[in-house]
């Protein structure tokens, strides 16, 4: 991913030009056909999501927690907290999202904590804020 496309993204927004670009090479860009589940609750996590464009619907059990749109991210505290799933989320319609595997993460971390730490601090906000993830 090229950095100036993710300067429209809240979570990478704080980052520097360069971080972005560190960033950048760690993510892939693929489309979603609605109706796909992205994460499933209680399966393990393997990689996070930013929704680019399009919906998708967050669920706990038979709870529908929320909807989520572009700029969205979810997949995020399996990453940094736990191993599992904390809820489902299914494409609502076609998507197009941006996805770090956790592998990418991991070696982010180790080649660049800062900017690992720097999106943790995000994330973690986020988890102070509302929640909700997949």
């Amino acid at each position: 991913m090229q950095e100036g496309e993710l300067t429209s993204y809240a979570l990478f927004a704080p980052l520097s030009k360069q971080e972005r670009e560190t960033v950048g090479r760690y993510l892939d860009k693929i489309d979603v056909r609605a109706g796909k589940r992205l994460a499933s609750e209680g399966s393990f996590a393997h990689e996070f999501f930013v929704i680019d464009t399009g919906e998708a619907v967050v669920t706990k059990g038979d709870q529908t927690l929320t909807t989520l749109g572009p700029g969205d991210f979810f997949g995020e505290i399996a990453l940094v907290e736990t191993d599992r799933r904390t809820a489902s989320v299914t494409a609502q319609t076609d998507m197009t999202v941006l996805v770090m595997h956790q592998s990418g993460f991991a070696t982010m971390m180790a080649q660049s904590p800062a900017i690992a730490e720097r999106l943790q601090a995000a994330i973690r906000n986020r988890l102070a804020g509302d929640g909700q993830e997949g």
